[in-house]
């Protein structure tokens, strides 16, 4: 195998939540279970990725018809993390995911990932499913939920170091990943098997893929 050129392959970003992580039915599930809490209907995989958008108030305002109150989103925000909590244990790793983050590493190429859930949750979560070894750094959200995670890539490009975002690359299932990529001046991948629908993807102007094995593989053909 020839010499990988570190200066020319990207550092890869990875998301978790509908990336690695393959929970978009428990994200939906407790999702529903939120709610059922405000009176409203439960929705479909379908309804939740061609509605879905950040700050998460305002994905229920969408379908509230109104902004919820602060006792409300307070209320809500529980119910939605108590039920994914208990609806997380029966995931799985996105297909390939697992061969994907080995052979990056294995060739020599750094990797992080970025996560909006919450930190002290994350890290056993992400170490219980044996991939921890693969990256050189792990964050999840620090602060309140349901917001958008530009400022926390920026802290997590800071944490990194020694890699530039111009020289990085961010796989991630939603929108918001590309304007976080976007505000720190680093390139995203958009993978369709999370929270929005192929249509809403596509409108954030960065390519957008269907497997986990195609983003990798885009992202290596960014050459930097």
């Amino acid at each position: 195998m020839a010499k990988h050129d570190e200066n020319r392959t990207p550092h890869l970003v990875w998301d978790w939540n509908g990336t690695l992580l393959d929970d978009i039915d428990a994200v939906v599930g407790a999702t529903n279970a939120a709610f059922a809490e405000v009176g409203l209907a439960p929705i479909t995989v379908d309804q939740y990725r061609a509605t879905y958008c950040v700050p998460i108030p305002l994905f229920y305002e969408r379908l509230l018809g109104r902004m919820p109150s602060d006792a409300e989103w307070q209320r809500m925000d529980v119910v939605f993390h108590d039920a994914y909590a208990e609806l997380r244990v029966e995931c799985l790793l996105t297909d390939g995911a697992s061969e994907l983050l080995a052979g990056w590493r294995r060739d020599g190429r750094s990797q992080s990932l970025l996560s909006m859930h919450g930190h002290e949750q994350l890290l056993p979560t992400v170490r219980g499913y044996g991939i921890e070894p693969h990256f050189v750094r792990v964050d999840g959200r620090t602060g309140p939920s349901g917001g958008s995670k530009a400022l926390h890539m920026e802290r997590h490009f800071a944490a990194l170091g020694t890699v530039a975002p111009e020289h990085a690359v961010i796989i991630g299932d939603a929108v918001d990943d590309a304007v976080a990529a976007a505000h720190v001046g680093a390139r995203a991948v958009l993978f369709t098997g999370g929270s929005h629908d192929r249509a809403g993807l596509e409108a954030a102007g960065v390519p957008v893929v269907d497997t986990l094995v195609e983003a990798v593989a885009l992202a290596e053909s960014m050459t930097v």
